[in-house]
C-alpha cells in the first residue's frame, strides 16, 4: 500500500460523500494504491451510516472505526494511525477545507524528498481575520519560538508523514495541534512544508471555539515541559527545590548567628521569631523540600510507569 488517508471526523455527514468522491478524482489517475482510514469521533448524526455506505462505493479502499463516545481529535489519529497501512500516512480533515488535490505532491515530497514529515500552509485563509488568522498567526508564532520547528502552519490538518513516524509517536489529549514536535522529539527531524489551498467551509460550522488557542498554548507548555523534563523531572523540580530551600537556609542561620552576635556585644537586637524575613525563609524550606520531595516522587513513578492509550471502539469497516 502506498498511501493511507486518515480523516478524523465527527458530525460531517453532509460533507463526506463530497469528500470522498473528491479524493477518488484526485487519486484515481496515479500510479500508485490508497486507502482511506476514516474515524468517527462519536458522532451524532448519521456520518457512520455515511461512512458504510461510501465503504460500498469504494470496496477495498474505505476503512471505518467507530468510537463510542467523543474522544478527541488526536484519539482518532491514534487509532487511525496504527490502523493504516500505507508507506505515507496523510493526515486531513473532513470538512472540505483540505484540497484532496494535494495528497500527489505531499507523497512525491516525502518519497523524493527525503522528509520524515511535510506539513501543509494555509498561506492564504479563508476565515474570520479576527476570530481566527489574527490569533492562528500569533499562536503559531508562539509555538516556533518554543519548539525551533519553523513552521507557519503547525496546526494545518493536511500532513503527510513516513510510515515510520506515525507508528512510533504517540498522539494523546489534544498533542494533535503538535505532530511535528513530537515528532521531533522521537528523533524524526526532517520536516518540510508545502504552501496549500484553503477552502471556504461548506457545510455546518467549525468544532474547535476560541479556547483552543488557550488550550493549545497550555498544551504546548506541557509539551515542552515533558520533551525536557519528562524522563528526568529531579533535574527540574530538584534543581529549584534544591535551590530554594538552600536560600531559606543561609537566610535562617544567617539570622540566628546575627542575634547571636548581637547578644554576645549587648548590642541591640531583635528576637529572630519576631523578623518577617525568618518565616519567609522558613516557608522557602518548607517549599524547597517539598518540590525535591516532588521531582524524587515523579522520578520514581517515570522509571516505574507504563503508558498506553485505551479507546473504546464500537464498530470497524475493513
Amino acid at each position: 500500500m502506498d498511501i493511507s488517508i486518515v480523516i478524523s471526523l465527527y458530525n460531517e455527514d453532509e460533507s463526506l460523500p463530497e469528500l470522498l468522491s473528491w479524493i477518488d478524482r484526485s487519486l484515481s489517475g496515479q500510479h500508485f494504491e490508497y486507502e482511506v482510514v476514516l474515524v468517527d469521533d462519536g458522532s451524532t448524526d448519521s456520518s457512520w451510516s455515511v461512512v458504510k455506505e461510501q465503504s460500498k462505493k469504494y470496496p477495498g479502499i474505505i476503512k471505518g472505526i467507530r468510537f463510542r463516545r467523543n474522544y478527541g481529535k488526536s484519539a482518532a489519529l491514534f487509532c487511525g494511525f496504527e490502523a493504516s497501512q500505507g508507506n505515507i500516512v496523510v493526515t486531513m480533515d473532513a470538512d472540505l477545507q483540505d484540497s484532496p488535490e494535494e495528497i500527489p505532491a505531499l507523497y512525491d515530497m516525502i518519497n523524493t524528498g527525503d522528509y520524515d514529515l511535510v506539513s501543509g500552509w494555509k498561506k492564504k485563509r479563508h476565515d474570520n481575520v479576527f476570530a481566527k488568522n489574527i490569533p492562528s498567526k500569533i499562536y503559531n508564532a508562539t509555538a516556533r519560538k518554543v519548539t525551533g520547528i519553523k513552521l507557519h502552519d503547525m496546526n494545518c490538518g493536511l500532513k503527510a508523514y513516513r510510515k515510520e513516524v506515525v507508528k512510533n509517536i504517540e498522539v494523546y489529549g489534544e498533542m494533535h495541534r503538535y505532530i511535528p514536535y513530537i515528532a521531533q522529539n522521537a528523533g524524526f527531524g526532517k520536516i518540510g512544508e508545502k504552501v496549500v489551498k484553503h477552502q471556504a467551509r461548506k457545510f455546518g460550522k467549525s468544532k474547535f471555539g476560541m479556547n483552543r488557542f488557550v488550550n493549545g498554548f497550555l498544551d504546548l507548555l506541557s509539551l515542552w515541559f515533558l520533551s525536557r523534563f519528562g524522563k528526568k523531572p529531579m533535574h527540574f523540580f530538584g534543581l529549584i527545590g534544591s535551590l530554594t530551600f538552600f536560600i531559606g537556609a543561609i537566610t535562617s542561620v544567617y539570622l540566628i548567628i546575627d542575634k547571636i552576635v548581637a547578644q554576645s556585644q549587648g548590642l541591640k537586637y531583635r528576637a529572630v521569631t519576631d523578623q518577617p524575613l525568618f518565616y519567609i525563609s522558613l516557608v522557602a524550606l518548607i517549599v524547597g523540600l517539598q518540590l525535591f520531595l516532588a521531582g524524587f516522587i515523579g522520578e520514581l513513578i517515570s522509571r516505574n510507569s507504563s503508558e498506553r492509550n485505551i479507546y473504546k471502539i464500537r464498530e470497524k469497516i475493513g
